[in-house]
């Protein structure tokens, strides 16, 4: 049986609108679980029916096969880690992280154990004195996720912890965040909308969009499975190009370039005849020249992006366009035409109408 399941769960607000349709979930304990998306998708809406701080309208919300739609916050037995810091300005770091504990009227000496012991996990053995204005972005959001951890509780939520940091405190509080799940092994419901988060922290991933699950799944199921044009387009940085076109005699038109579908569908594409067709590649998927078992094309390269590890290369050919991701010592001139190749087996094709990949 999962520890946590969410049954058919829809959010509709008083005015009529409906939030978040059908969501359906089954979490193993000690999971990690990464909701993704844009904003307004309803991550954040499911998180907080989750956390009993919004009602849900239909559906079954169960813990260790127990319905809990009814139940407090409290009586979830869930902590939550806000946006924002939520750190009370007039007490110490020792203070915030121990003022669950306190109010639960927990022995002192109990919870100078506790504190110390989270306060080196978290690396703030240090700053149990100050104030939080005396601390970096990056310490403070340790210190809120040090609150919610010294409760044990099976159920961690965080809703977009790492989004008021910048770049370089971000990945380093990824890493720590991997690291405090590892230890304490508890079941952590994250909410971010960005997807590099979800790729890096997440045993499963939830991708949602308009208030619908479009796909849930392991990073590398996203990554190479995509199921829609919207998982495909959304996860992977660069995104997936998407070249739009309509069959004829087999074929789509990649500018100049005449794509062969009947390469990657067989005698199925004359079922495609006449109808649109999205062929998707990864920026990273092609290699430049001409490869056997792969489709080639020519375009211009319109602007390049040297980026120490890669370079981006922007092409156009005719009115597509697309970014490949090259060697940086095969950076090509811009301006300059190209020939690059898509190995068959990095193509993915979707159904202009429906936007669902075809297999």
């Amino acid at each position: 049986m999962a520890y946590i399941t969410l049954k058919n769960i829809n959010k509709i607000y008083p005015n009529g609108y409906h939030a978040v349709h059908d969501f359906n979930l089954e979490i193993d304990k000690g999971e990690f679980i990464v909701f993704v998306g844009p904003s307004g998708c309803g991550k954040s809406t499911t998180l907080r029916m989750i956390a009993g701080l919004e009602d849900i309208s239909n559906g079954d919300f169960l813990i260790n096969g127990n319905r809990a739609n009814e139940l407090g916050p409290r009586e979830r037995e869930v902590a939550m880690v806000f946006q924002s810091y939520a750190l009370y300005p007039q007490m110490t770091v020792f203070d915030n992280i121990a003022f669950g504990l306190t109010l639960q009227g927990v022995d002192e000496e109990v919870i100078e154990e506790k504190v110390k012991k989270t306060a080196a996990i978290l690396g703030l053995t240090d700053y149990l004195d100050r104030l939080p204005r005396a601390l970096s972005g990056g310490q403070r959001q340790r210190v809120a996720i040090g609150r919610a951890i010294i409760r044990k509780v099976g159920i961690f939520l965080m809703d977009e912890p790492l989004s008021n940091l910048d770049a370089k405190q971000r990945v380093t509080m990824r890493s720590e965040i991997a690291q405090i799940h590892r230890e304490t092994g508890a079941t952590t419901i994250y909410v971010t909308h960005d997807q590099t988060e979800a790729m890096t922290l997440a045993d499963r991933i939830v991708v949602m969009k308009d208030g619908y699950v479009q796909q849930i799944g392991t990073p590398y199921d996203l990554y190479f499975n995509p199921v829609n044009v919207f998982v495909g387009g959304f996860i992977g940085e660069p995104p997936m190009n998407f070249i739009r076109g309509t069959v004829e005699g087999g074929k789509i038109s990649f500018g100049d370039n005449k794509i062969d579908l009947t390469k990657k569908l067989g005698a199925a594409a004359a079922d495609y005849e006449g109808k649109g067709i999205i062929f998707g590649f990864r920026p990273e998927s092609i290699e430049l020249g001409k490869k056997d078992n792969a489709y080639q094309v020519v375009a211009n390269v319109e602007l390049t992006e040297m980026l120490g590890d890669n370079t981006n290369i922007y092409i156009t050919a005719e009115e597509d366009k697309a970014i490949l991701k090259v060697d940086p010592h095969d950076t090509p001139e811009i301006d300059e035409d190209i020939t690059f190749s898509i190995p068959l087996e990095n193509v993915y094709l979707f159904d202009a109408e429906t936007e669902l990949r075809i297999k």
